[in-house]
Formats: C-alpha cells, sequence, structure tokens
C-alpha cells in the first residue's frame, strides 16, 4: 500500500469528470487500499479517486472512529429518496482547514458495486447520506466551495493559494 497526494483546491485537476471503472481487478482493489491508507493518514471520512489524480469513479469512506467500516464505492450512482434538506457543516480534504454548511437532500438510495466488483444497493441518511453526495460530487468535478456565496468561494480560494505559495518557498 502507498500513501497518496490529496490535491488541493483551486487545482484544476479537482474538476475533472471521472471515467467509469470497466473491469475491478488487481490494479483497481490496490488503487482502493491506497485510498483507504491516505484517507485513514489525513485524516478523513471520504476520499473520491479524483481527489488524488485518479480520474476513475472510486470512492472509499469510513465514518467510524476505529476506522474498521469500510464502504468501497465503485461506479457509484444515487437516487434522492427523500426532498427533504438539512444542513452539515461540510469539511474536504482537499480544501483543508475550512468548515461550511451545505444543503443536501437527507435521504438517498445508493447504486455501487464493492471491492469484489458486486452490484450493492444502500439506502443511507444523516451523515452517511451527506458524505455519499460529497465524494460523488467530486467524481464529477464539484467540490462543495461550490455551493457556497461567490464571497466565500474567492475568500477560501485566496487564502489557500497563499498558503501554496508560501509552501512552494519553503521547498
Amino acid at each position: 500500500m502507498a500513501k497518496l497526494t490529496i490535491l488541493e483546491y483551486p487545482d484544476p485537476r479537482l474538476r475533472t469528470i471521472a471515467e467509469p471503472v470497466e473491469n475491478v481487478d488487481d490494479e483497481v482493489r490496490s488503487i482502493i487500499d491506497d485510498m483507504f491508507e491516505t484517507m485513514y493518514d489525513a485524516p478523513g471520512i471520504g476520499l473520491a479517486a479524483t481527489q488524488v489524480n485518479i480520474h476513475k469513479q472510486i470512492v472509499t469512506i469510513d465514518l467510524s472512529e476505529e476506522q474498521n467500516e469500510p464502504l468501497v464505492m465503485i461506479n457509484p450512482e444515487f437516487e434522492v429518496l427523500d426532498e427533504e434538506k438539512d444542513k452539515y457543516q461540510e469539511g474536504c480534504l482537499s480544501v483543508p482547514g475550512f468548515f461550511e454548511n451545505v444543503s443536501r437532500p437527507q435521504k438517498i438510495l445508493l447504486k455501487a458495486m464493492n471491492y469484489n466488483g458486486e452490484a450493492y444497493e444502500l439506502e443511507a441518511e444523516g451523515l452517511l447520506a451527506v458524505c455519499i453526495q460529497h465524494e460523488l460530487d467530486h467524481l464529477n468535478g464539484k467540490l462543495f466551495v461550490d455551493y457556497l456565496s461567490m464571497l466565500k468561494r474567492n475568500r477560501i480560494k485566496s487564502k489557500l493559494e497563499k498558503i501554496h505559495k508560501l509552501q512552494e518557498k519553503q521547498a
């Protein structure tokens, strides 16, 4: 397993739309293993392959404190089961240090394939539903900052650009 580099906003590669996985093989499973290692190390509760510059429809999630409930989503899609929305404070490994309220549907039906390429469905609500929607946005080149006002988005962008410039000077 290997720890991968997480792209940070406003990196344009985060806007790439992920391609479907054609075949779940050892290469795909290796990517998934590396994504879990990267996500746990960050630490985070969700990671889309787009965030590590792999443009395939793969997502890893684990909401458990013990990091022992891994959820793999290959070629995921969802449908909204309840139009009622709720606000959750979202953060993102690609937008480090920032947390903002985002309104999303509270109950969804996920359809995806697991680690072994087997199809499954999962009804999700609350934090899991929010996390799934957040990560699937990444596969479509969308970030949680896109739900914010232009003013907030620009503020976050300029602060992260300053941090990135400082890091480049120190490297």
